[in-house]
């Protein structure tokens, strides 16, 4: 990894809605037995409970908006304290604005954790079709995709026999407007973030092999 022996290591994971950042985050979770924290799915995980949290967190992605920079913060900076996050954790989703990334700068200072970033680059055309052809099962989370790895049979989980679902968001005008947001509140982490001091890797994800794309992040933060 880059950063000396023994310290803690953040990967920071970015790109946009669709880039294929959770898959990308499981297979660096293997290489380096990091914790994958994904504010994707903890912010769905407050959405399931029906608290205070979930609650806002629907009303503002179902209008296709980001959850607002404070209460995002907040979920990290409580995760981070979690014993998984000891050697070190790859953030899957976080920051994607400029802000934030200011207070996750301040943080892993703080913690005294190395970081690189690694961002993913997609075609917003190529997201659109990938996202609206995706399949979740809703009891494991396996995710699928009706045109690139689609189930063995139509419609069910590999894994558990579960019919397979479409999540909300996952509509194609949400998926424009998140690409939107995306594009006007995300995008600057671009130029932020490589001049701001972590070790900074631009990977093409337009390939179609998400194993291609994975060897060479791998490669970049230097295992596997």
């Amino acid at each position: 990894m880059p950063a000396s022996e023994g310290s803690r290591v953040a990967v920071i994971l970015f790109g946009a809605p669709g880039s294929g950042k959770g898959t990308q985050a499981k297979v660096l979770q293997k290489c380096t037995g990091f914790a994958h924290i994904s504010t994707g799915d903890i912010l769905r995980g407050h959405v399931a409970a029906g608290d205070a949290v979930g609650g806002e967190a629907q009303a503002l992605m179902e209008a296709g908006r980001l959850v607002s920079d404070e209460l995002v913060n907040g979920l990290v900076r409580e995760r981070l304290q979690r014993p998984d996050c000891a050697a070190g954790f790859i953030l899957d989703g976080y920051p994607r604005t400029v802000r934030q990334a200011e207070v996750l700068n301040q943080l892993l200072s703080s913690l005294k954790v190395a970081s690189v970033v690694v961002h993913l680059s997609v075609d917003y055309n190529r997201i659109i079709v990938r996202l609206a052809s995706r399949r979740q099962c809703p009891r494991c989370g396996a995710v699928y995709n009706l045109d690139s790895r689609p189930p063995k049979v139509g419609g069910i989980c590999d894994l558990d026999g579960e019919p397979l679902v479409a999540r909300d968001d996952d509509r194609e005008d949400l998926i424009r407007r998140r690409l939107e947001a995306y594009e006007q509140e995300t995008k600057p982490l671009v130029d932020y973030l490589a001049r701001s001091g972590p070790v900074y890797k631009e990977v093409n994800g337009n390939r179609d092999s998400p194993e291609e794309v994975a060897e060479e992040i791998c490669r970049l933060v230097g295992v596997g």
